[in-house]
């Protein structure tokens, strides 16, 4: 799938990416970098909102399993079970969240319970970065729920 293709099924089916200015930098099934403004996304201090900081996360996370799950060969709802998000500086110009999925045997796990099972979860490390630093850690847990043949 090009950027642009999933950017524009990213843009459709969750309008808050649109709405913050959200771009893809990069997407792979490796690898998902996305890219927001501080505009669209500022809060009473002049700096990123964190909850802006949070979505943005929530969504490279979601957009790298998408990609993963398509590359792979699966279809699934893709779901965030719980997450934690840390917050080291202030973010006061545009930003990035840099998604990656934990080790290859995490995913060969996850994979086997999802053809299994028609579920599975997996945790999303994805890094927030401004002015080529290290601003904030989202870690989430995603759960993938194949829909059912009936």
């Amino acid at each position: 799938m090009e950027i642009s293709e999933l950017a524009e099924y990213m843009y459709a089916r969750i309008p808050l990416s649109r709405a913050m200015q959200v771009t893809i930098l990069e997407a792979n099934a490796e690898r998902v970098k996305l890219a927001a403004p501080l505009a669209p996304n500022i809060n009473h201090r002049q700096t990123v909102f964190g909850g802006s900081a949070s979505a943005v996360a929530l969504l490279a996370g979601w957009a790298l399993l998408f990609l993963r799950l398509r590359h792979e060969g699966f279809e699934g709802y893709i779901v965030v079970r719980r997450n934690t998000m840390s917050y080291e500086r202030p973010m006061p110009v545009d930003f990035t969240a840099t998604a990656t999925i934990a080790p290859d045997s995490t995913w060969a796990q996850f994979a086997d319970a999802l053809k299994r099972k028609g579920r599975a979860r997996v945790m999303i490390h994805v890094l927030l970065e401004c002015e080529n630093e290290r601003t904030a850690m989202l870690e989430g847990e995603f759960v993938v729920v194949t829909p059912s043949k009936d």
